[in-house]
């Protein structure tokens, strides 16, 4: 597919800006798939390339939260594995999904991703007790890789979520063992999509190399700062992408009504 000169500089731009955001809260996807699919590329495409992005972008923040003593392998290795078992059967089922539909239903998908990020109250930053065993949470990670293997936006944030509300760490320590578990899943789902020939090599890489500068950014501002005030930039910049993608008269959702 061709891509002229100024929509690859904002795809890669975008890819930056994703990193950054996703290593420090999550949701990076929120920008850049939906600035993918603004582009013109295809939605299962889309999906596919941000998934390239995505994975080479958790792979560079995980070093940092690793390095920095913020990940424990050993506890959720388990639930690392289900995950990935769970993205691997969400994106295989994305490719038997009809195109048109997938259109029309990723910008609904954004709507409630950004009410999400919007509606979701302020995690705390110290660790507590855990309230669910490991069996209890290899379950609902298993849900959420579904998830991200089927879509993806929002992935970070989940498995943050959970990890605070349920497992009991804290905020920092957690975005670090989110990291782990994300790229369990868009490992996954990157092997599903290759398999299923819907990558976009090129761009993918070009936007791989972006977001993994951003996630350094990200996760090193993550370390020192926490992610305080990256909410409101995620759901505005979420929202002016997806009004884009609802402006279009050609989209598959205006047929319903």
């Amino acid at each position: 597919m061709h891509l002229t000169p100024d929509i690859l500089a904002f795809l890669v731009t975008m890819a930056l800006l994703a990193g950054t955001i996703d290593a420090m809260a999550g949701g990076g996807g929120l920008i850049s798939l939906p600035a993918l699919m603004a582009a013109g590329i295809p939605p299962v495409s889309a999906i596919a390339t941000n998934k390239l992005a995505s994975a080479c972008g958790t792979g560079s923040a995980l070093f940092t939260y690793a390095r920095a003593g913020h990940v424990d392998f050993r506890r959720f290795a388990v639930p690392a594995c289900g995950a990935f078992a769970g993205a691997a059967a969400g994106a295989t089922t994305l490719q038997f999904m009809n195109p048109s539909f997938l259109t029309a239903f990723v910008p609904v998908l954004l709507i409630l991703m950004g009410l999400y990020f919007l509606l979701a109250p302020r995690m705390s930053e110290a660790d507590r007790h855990a309230r669910i065993g490991p069996a209890g949470l290899t379950l609902i990670v298993t849900g959420i890789g579904f998830y991200d293997g089927f879509f993806g936006p929002g992935t970070g944030s989940f498995f943050t979520t959970v990890l605070v509300a349920l497992a009991g760490l804290g905020l920092v320590r957690a975005i670090g063992n989110t990291k782990f578990l994300n790229l369990s899943t868009n490992l996954a789902g990157l092997l599903a999509m290759i398999a299923g020939g819907k990558l976009l090599w090129g761009l993918g890489i070009a936007m791989a190399l972006a977001n993994m500068a951003g996630n350094q950014i990200g996760a090193r501002l993550a370390i020192r700062y926490g992610g305080r005030g990256v909410r409101p930039l995620l759901v505005l910049l979420s929202a002016a992408l997806t009004v884009k993608l609802l402006a279009d008269p050609a989209n598959p959702i205006w047929r319903w009504f």
